[in-house]
């Protein structure tokens, strides 16, 4: 949809585009300033596989001063993006046919990582009457003597659902009468909560820190998406493999992205803050104008910066221009196509019928953007009133 809206605006149509993964804001000067330091210091030349030392220390801190993990630096890899270091871990790890339960809605990459490495994905529907959160009744009927992971990703994206500590202690009783399954947890949006804690698996329960993968990175907390820098922490064993892996497919990460990176983890970390702020306005403000929008609904996110709108209510409305809105899908096109606004499908995260909004954008686009949708909802419900009357007349 990102793309669609790029080659629509490179014909000269105005586009809001409300799908795209990344904060809007600059990448924080302090960190920027790292990465030209390293350059200028020569800091150029190739690094190990893992990482430099001096970056997976500082990770080695981050995590037992925000989460109270303690590993060892040799339990800690880098890799290009959190995204790599997922891959990693699936094609260092599932045999042909192994299996694993991803709850959805989920990342759209989820499904494929795990078919790419000779895996088998069970999705698992979170439904929106339970905040999009797994449920542990669920979670059990989904394993099997196959089961090789479980995926979680809190805060999520396309939902925004925050896993609690309670949450997680529900699922890991479960996960204790099947000492098979791996946890892997992907925190990658764990500083962009609203007003709840977060608690990732291996801090709700310790006992299982050897049997689970927790994944982070600096995309989204220090607004650093372009230098692809993504970390993970888990079983020496489990990270030796991945080094493997990486060793022979990337190597690794850029070393400018890595000095910087150090900045990112263990410098000031002020303009979180800021980010967050922002962040909960743009989101507060986007709840209230869908909520407010005929044929579209949607809960208050706790976390990441994602608006998941359910559009039930416009599924079997006619467009102006006479066609049937069947899908999400269609509708997303509709709204992109007759009115420029770009959103994702539902579909893309395995769970229809409903759009993604992202509110990564400024509060000026996102309050436009959403005029836009309400006229878009108008004309489908003037649309159907038609429709209906030319009927009735024939």
């Amino acid at each position: 949809m990102t793309a669609a809206a790029a080659a629509l605006r490179e014909k000269g149509v105005d586009v809001f585009a409300l799908s795209q993964g990344e904060p809007d804001f600059d990448t924080p000067e302090a960190i920027c300033n790292a990465g030209i330091a390293a350059i200028r210091n020569g800091k150029t030349r190739y690094t190990p596989v893992a990482g430099i030392k001096p970056l997976r220390n500082a990770i080695k801190e981050k995590f037992l001063r925000d989460n109270g993990l303690e590993y060892d630096i040799d339990q800690i890899t880098v890799g290009c993006g959190a995204k790599q270091v997922v891959f990693n871990a699936l094609f260092a790890s599932l045999d042909p046919g192994d299996e694993v339960i991803i709850p959805t809605p989920c990342w759209v990459s989820y499904p494929d990582m795990v078919q790419l490495a000779g895996g088998a994905p069970v999705l698992v529907a979170c439904h929106e009457h339970f905040g999009f959160r797994l449920k542990p009744t669920d979670l059990e009927s989904a394993i099997t003597p196959r089961t090789k992971w479980l995926m979680l990703n809190s805060p999520n994206n396309p939902t925004g659902a925050v896993y609690s500590k309670a949450d997680l202690a529900a699922l890991a009783a479960v996960l204790r009468r099947h000492d098979h399954v791996h946890i892997l947890a992907d925190d990658i949006y764990e500083k962009l909560v609203y007003d709840v804690p977060f608690v990732t698996m291996a801090e709700a329960a310790p006992d299982l820190i050897h049997r689970t993968l927790t994944v982070n990175g600096v995309s989204k907390s220090s607004a650093m998406t372009g230098w692809r820098l993504g970390y993970g922490a888990g079983p020496m064993d489990l990270i030796k493999a991945m080094n493997t892996i990486q060793g022979q497919t990337s190597s690794h990460t850029s070393s400018i992205s890595q000095y910087a990176a150090i900045e990112a983890i263990g410098g000031t970390q002020d303009y979180i803050g800021e980010f967050v702020s922002g962040f909960r306005k743009r989101r507060d403000l986007v709840v209230e104008k869908i909520n407010e929008t005929q044929g579209l609904k949607c809960r208050t996110p706790d976390g990441a910066f994602y608006v998941f709108v359910d559009c039930a209510g416009v599924i079997g409305k006619i467009t102006p221009q006479g066609t049937m809105i069947q899908t999400d899908t269609d509708f997303a096109l509709y709204l992109l196509e007759q009115f420029g606004v770009a959103v994702v499908p539902g579909s893309g995260f395995m769970a229809s019928p409903y759009i993604r909004i992202s509110y990564a954008a400024s509060i000026e686009d996102l309050e436009h953007a959403c005029g836009r949708i309400l006229a878009a909802c108008e004309a489908l419900s003037e649309s159907e009133n038609i429709y209906e009357q030319s009927k009735a007349t024939a």
